[in-house]
């Protein structure tokens, strides 16, 4: 006799996990200027360390499109009837070419296109290094961009998964980064980096239990 497939567990309609291991009490709104769009490798979709859809529900300008290969022009494309197109900025570490001689070197980042972060959109990549690096390869559009580095970055609270250096961030970690460097006001994201505190406690009191 053939089993039927057990049940799926009622999931809440806005974070998409089990209602039992719902975030939604850390989302924290913050008004921000810079677009934001991540571009979230498929296999974290259901990682439950994963951070970036708490940072897409937190950032009213952000949006997540999942995959590997994406439509470029549509998705940095501006909408029909709203001006002119953003400027795009890469969020990403510059990497040595010796290290990465089949990535395109990136173009110099203007000090210009910064002093209007209503005109930006930052690209984020949410994935492991490796599949974040892959995702950069396959989308060549991308190895075009400006990029924006982080240094000397504290330690990162993202306790639970494991990280080669101590100063490798979460993806919502890195986002509130680098919006406090292009918008300035590193506090208006205080709010948003304490809920996150609380979310990976949460995930921990998973692990404990």
């Amino acid at each position: 006799m053939t089993q039927p497939f057990p049940a799926k567990r009622p999931a809440c309609a806005t974070c998409l996990r089990p209602q039992s291991a719902c975030i939604c009490q850390w989302i924290a709104p913050v008004a921000h200027e810079v677009e934001v769009l991540i571009l979230q490798h498929p296999l974290e979709v259901s990682n439950a360390k994963g951070s970036a859809r708490l940072l897409h529900l937190s950032l009213p300008r952000s949006r997540l499109v999942t995959g590997e290969v994406f439509d470029l022009p549509a998705l940095l494309g501006a909408p029909p009837g709203s001006g002119p197109a953003r400027q795009s900025i890469l969020l990403y570490p510059d990497t040595p070419q010796d290290q990465a001689p089949d990535l395109s070197p990136p173009p110099r980042l203007a000090p210009a296109l910064l002093r209007e972060p209503s005109q930006l959109r930052l690209i984020v990549l949410d994935g492991t290094w490796r599949k974040s690096r892959k995702m950069l390869y396959r989308n060549p559009l991308l190895q075009q961009l400006p990029r924006l580095s982080l240094q000397d970055m504290p330690a990162s609270h993202y306790l639970i998964r494991k990280a080669h250096r101590p100063d490798q961030l979460s993806t919502l970690e890195a986002t509130c980064a680098a919006l406090a460097q292009l918008e300035g006001g590193a506090e208006r994201f205080e709010p948003l980096l304490a809920a996150f505190d609380g979310f990976v406690a949460q995930q921990l009191g998973y692990r404990a239990g």
